[in-house]
């Protein structure tokens, strides 16, 4: 199996997955569910083939799967929660057999997919930040009117 799908099927991953829908179930806003996880990696793996990049399909669905799995920290204990996915990330890359220098790629792209310093990289780090952020369609979203994202960070049109 792909090492992509055993993160899928690992337990702490669909145990953080479902205590990340717990918190969210009332959540009129973005949701961050496995449609935000596949639409991240999917878009991802776009901007890698149309900028050439050469970045691994497995560090891209890997990093994307895990981006905002620590999301239920956040919500449970207030830390941020790139900082929990990161850390969280570890032992769920390492027993779907990610080494440690593979891990560290993804874990990198995963704690930096909120810093704008990372949006311009031609690596992991860029895509999952460009990815992420693309991935949200404010332009049909019932909730955008009060969504407290800033105006410029709104996707108003289709891209991909």
């Amino acid at each position: 199996m792909e090492r992509k799908n055993k993160i899928l099927k690992h337990d702490l991953f669909i145990e953080y997955y479902s205590r990340i829908e717990y918190h969210e179930r009332e959540r009129k806003f973005c949701h961050h569910d496995m449609v935000h996880f596949l639409d991240v990696a999917r878009l991802a793996m776009i901007l890698n083939l149309k900028e050439q990049l050469g970045v691994d399909e497995e560090f891209i669905y890997a990093a994307a799967l895990l981006h905002d799995i620590g999301r239920f920290r956040q919500y449970e204990d207030g830390t941020p929660h790139e900082k929990a996915s990161a850390e969280l990330a570890w032992e769920i890359l390492s027993e779907c057999g990610f080494d440690r220098k593979e891990a560290s790629v993804i874990i990198e792209a995963i704690s930096r997919h909120r810093d704008p310093n990372s949006a311009g990289e031609k690596n992991l780090n860029g895509l999952l930040y460009r990815a992420d952020k693309m991935s949200r369609s404010c332009f049909c979203c019932k909730a955008e009117p009060e969504c407290d994202w800033k105006a410029e960070k709104k996707n108003h049109i289709l891209v991909y």
